[in-house]
């Protein structure tokens, strides 16, 4: 429950400086976690990045104090964060459907989203299939790509990156290199964010022991204890159906913490379930 509170203070943190030029370094700082990982987690159990959130918040508000006020619409353009009245107005329409001065001048309604509240999902039908698995150090070689977190922008990147993985033959080439007890391949997200400001890094890889192949890259796991579950049903939605129900179900209901290492996806091949295996302490 540490970490479902700790979101909601980032929140509170958010509600209390919508107003304010707020960076994620602060935002995530409030729940006592790096920027990425409170990017991904908000994203999973809101499926609304933390900038989406932000701004639907400030263009409620906006649309409350347009209708309750005789304030100008070019002081409100400003006191909610947009440099001219045109480009006020153009996000004001994309959310409540009608321009500013026609919402005020007919009282039309808008579109209000309300401060997020997260809470514990109370869900037990549906057993979840996972094991407690202690893995020595390994190493892991494939293609890499680095991409920007900011409003979910990685996520087509990487659709991209494995589909370029199945039609060039890299996918076929690292089967065959597969060498270690995690057969199939594995996609590894790395955040680079002390690195790379808003970055993070993709591997399309396989285990492998001995020495690189040409025209691929290595990275070694930490020795760690993982949490790995099983995913059933169809892909991609099955994945990340299983992704929001470990943030939302699994984590609230057991003793475990995210040790902040990379996740793995692996994907073993024809016939086995795909797994999710997440660093624990």
């Amino acid at each position: 429950m540490n970490w479902i509170n700790a979101l909601q203070v980032a929140i509170q943190y958010m509600e209390d400086h919508l107003l304010e030029n707020m960076t994620m370094e602060q935002i995530a700082a409030q729940a006592h976690i790096s920027p990425f990982h409170f990017q991904r987690t908000f994203a999973l159990l809101t499926d609304v990045t933390v900038a989406e959130y932000i701004k639907r918040r400030r263009l409620t508000l906006a649309a409350h104090e347009l209708l309750q006020s005789d304030h100008k619409i070019i002081d409100l353009a400003f006191k909610y964060g947009y440099d001219t009245p045109e480009s006020f107005s153009k996000a004001f329409r994309r959310q409540h459907g009608i321009a500013p001065s026609e919402a005020r001048k007919n009282s039309n309604a808008v579109q209000s989203y309300n401060r997020l509240v997260i809470q514990v999902s109370l869900k037990g039908a549906e057993p979840m299939k996972y094991k407690i698995v202690e893995h020595p150090e390994f190493t892991l070689v494939g293609v890499k790509q680095t991409f920007s977190y900011t409003d979910g922008e990685h996520l087509q990147g990487i659709g991209k990156m494995w589909q370029e993985a199945w039609t060039s033959g890299t996918e076929d080439r690292l089967f065959e290199l597969n060498k270690g007890d995690i057969p199939g391949l594995l996609g590894v997200v790395v955040d680079q964010s002390e690195i790379l400001e808003k970055q993070m890094q993709y591997w399309i890889a396989t285990t492998y022991d001995g020495e690189v192949p040409e025209g691929l890259s290595s990275f070694t796991m930490p020795a760690s204890k993982w949490s790995v579950f099983e995913v059933e049903g169809p892909m991609p939605e099955s994945m990340q159906l299983q992704w929001k129900r470990i943030v939302s179900e699994w984590f609230p209901s057991n003793p475990y913490e995210h040790a902040y290492m990379p996740e793995l996806e692996v994907y073993p091949g024809p016939n086995q379930p795909p797994q999710i295996w997440i660093p624990i302490k």
